[in-house]
């Protein structure tokens, strides 16, 4: 009879853990854009991000646009901001009048300007 009773006692205790509700969701770690290289940093001791190049509906323009004011060569225009009505895109120069400088343009309903 006491092996039946704590049989009985393990069983409802074990079933208790099956009540706990839903599990706690995994959190995951957000993506950090790293440092484009360890020490580098502006004026004010903020360290310099790289930014991936991704193109954009105005990549075209941009680039047709930056080759007139004598920049040329690189990977070509690349979206700065998120793509919607209002984008920016920039562009390294390495040959041409403008070689070492950068070209920004801002594009609203890919109608762009340079900044």
């Amino acid at each position: 009879m006491k092996r039946a009773l704590v049989l009985v006692v393990a069983v409802m205790l074990g079933g208790c853990s099956l009540f706990k509700g839903k599990p706690e969701p995994v959190r995951r770690p957000v993506a950090v854009v790293k440092p484009a290289a360890p020490g580098l940093q502006d004026p004010n001791g903020t360290p310099i991000e790289r930014v991936p190049f991704r193109t954009g509906v105005s990549s075209a323009t941009v680039e047709k646009m930056a080759k007139e004011q004598g920049c040329t060569g690189g990977q070509g225009a690349g979206l700065m901001t998120e793509a919607g009505p209002v984008e920016v895109y920039r562009m390294r120069c390495e040959d041409g009048a403008m070689r070492g400088k950068v070209f920004t343009a801002r594009c609203e309903l890919r109608q762009c300007k340079r900044m």
